[in-house]
This record gives structure tokens, sequence and C-alpha cells, in this order.
């Protein structure tokens, strides 16, 4: 009796939660190559992730059956909008760990969640473009999904498809990273601050880089200097957000705070692939401080959610 009101305020952005645990269970699966500690629990990471996004999409299937006024109004919200892609990238994520296991039910998971992408990036695309209400305030790193999610599709894509398709996914999400960095920065630095709420997708920021060269090194194996500068940037967005942690730990939690876990995965397989490539021993204690970090945000986060869950916290009504 009371889940029923619930369904039509499940936010498309809990989809953020499946690209972290998907994130972390690749950081795991890369740690357990390199043998960097005794036991890492892969299957688990990757049978939860797999289990809580068969519940999120049947919510928000049912949401879309039964409420869909309330689907429409997230495409219609300036923010909101940048976060269905959430669902074909955690697809796409799907299939990249998955591989390991089940490469034909891998194989589905990624053809389903590259073409999702592509249809979701030019149809925000086109709203962004003739829409009729989207200020410079609307926008916020989370902006940054729809577009970029696109450099990810090379990271399970060469084995699965032409060469030519993997640069064509990852050529557009690097132009795009470029284009809206440099738009994000301006609205940072010129108009007022963000929504507190929305501070955590500030760590956003950070996954186009670091996605951006692990796909980079699965299409071109070698550690070039264009690589570099693509980890040297994730690293130190890594190390600007870090610096600004006290900020960050007053923010009450929200769903939100997701949006933490999935940049600070991919910036800690980036740096296990310098490990691997350079074999340079600080990249090896880089790795284990955000492993490290990682995991303790990863339980934290699991953790805060189930009591928000188990409180009925979430899925409520927006405050007027």
């Amino acid at each position: 009796m009371n889940e029923q009101p619930r369904l039509p305020y499940f936010p498309v952005s809990f989809f953020s939660m499946i690209m972290g645990l998907s994130g972390f269970t690749l950081v795991m699966m890369k740690v357990e190559e390199l043998v960097l500690i005794p036991f890492a629990p892969v299957e688990f990471f990757a049978a939860l992730t797999i289990a809580l996004f068969l519940v999120l999409i049947g919510a928000y299937t049912a949401k879309l059956i039964r409420h869909p006024d309330a689907v429409r109004a997230e495409l219609d919200h300036p923010v909101m909008l940048s976060f269905f892609p959430t669902i074909t990238i955690s697809l796409i994520l799907i299939g990249t760990f998955l591989a390991t296991w089940t490469p034909a039910i891998a194989l589905l998971s990624w053809q389903v969640g590259a073409a999702g992408q592509l249809f979701l990036t030019l149809l925000i695309l086109t709203r962004w473009i003739h829409h009729d209400h989207f200020e410079i305030h609307h926008i916020s790193p989370a902006w940054f999904i729809p577009v970029v999610g696109n450099i990810l599709v090379p990271l399970a894509g060469v084995e699965n498809a032409s060469m030519e398709l993997n640069w064509f996914f990852f050529s557009i999400g690097l132009l795009f990273w470029i284009v809206l960095f440099t738009i994000i920065m301006y609205r940072m630095v010129f108009h007022r601050p963000m929504a507190e709420n929305l501070l955590p997708t500030m760590f956003i920021m950070i996954a186009p880089p670091a996605v951006g060269f692990i796909s980079y090194l699965n299409l071109v194996p070698d550690l070039d200097n264009f690589a570099r500068v693509l980890y040297y940037n994730a690293l130190f967005m890594t190390l600007l957000l870090l610096v600004q942690a006290p900020r960050f730990m007053k923010i009450p939690f929200s769903l939100s705070w997701w949006a933490y876990s999935f940049p600070l995965a991919a910036v800690t397989v980036a740096t296990l692939l310098m490990y691997e490539e350079t074999g340079k021993p600080y990249f090896r204690i880089i790795s284990y401080l955000l492993l490290t970090l990682v995991t303790v945000l990863i339980i934290y986060l699991l953790y805060k959610t189930f009591l928000a869950v188990r409180r009925n916290q979430i899925c409520l009504p927006a405050k007027s």
C-alpha cells in the first residue's frame, strides 16, 4: 500500500547506482588480474549489479506503463533528461564485465546498450538544440552523460564490432567532452553556484578523460602521449575534487551521491592500467589509495541507500 504512490517518483537517476557498481566490478576484475589483493569479490559484485539492474529496470518499466506522464516530465526536465542514458550505459558496462562468463549475453547487452546510447544521444541533442526553456544555470556535469557516454562503447566494442564503429562512438564522446567541459566551466565560474543536491555531479568531470583513456588503450594498444594526456587530465580532476572533500561531505545524503562512484571507479581502473603499462611503483601506490577510497565509498553508498529505502526516504515528491 505504501509502495504504489511512490512509483511516479521513482527517478531515472537511480540507474547511476548501476553505473557505480559496474565500475567497481571492473575495478575488482582488474585488481584480480594484477593480483594486488589476496581476494577480489568479483562474482559477488557482478551478481549484485545485475540483480539490482533487473529490479530497477522492472520498476522503471512499471512507471513507464502506469505513469507515462511522470516519465514525460523527466524527459522535459533539464537535469533528469541527462540521466536516461544511465540505462544504456549500464547495459554497456554489464556487457563489458559479463564477457568473462557469458559471451553471448554480454554481446546482446553491449549491442542493446550501444544502439540505445546512440538513439538517446541523438534524441537528447535534438532536445537541447530545439529547446524553449533551458538556460545556462540548468547545465551541470550531469550533461556529460548523454554524449560522453558514447566513449564507453569501445570497452567491449573492440571484441564485438568493427574498429570503425568503435572509433565512431569514441570520437563523439571525445568531441562533446571538450565542448561541454568548456560550457560547464564557464557556467561554474561566471554564474551562480549549482544547487547543493547537484554538487556531487561535479565528480562526473573525472569520467570522460578516465574512460577515454581506458577506451583509447583498447583502440590503440600502446601507451602513447595522447593516452597520457587523457590519464593525467583524469588524475588532475580527481585531485581538484578531492581537495574539496570537506565541502562535499557537508551535503546530506541523496541518490545524487552515487555520482561519486563511477568516476572514481573509472580513474581507479585507469591508474591500474597505467601501473600495468609502465610498471612504475608510484602508480601502484596511487592504485592502492584509489582502490581503498572507492571500496569504502561503494560500501558506504550501499549502506546509506539501503537505510534510505528502508526508512522510505526516497521516491518522494519534490518539495515545493
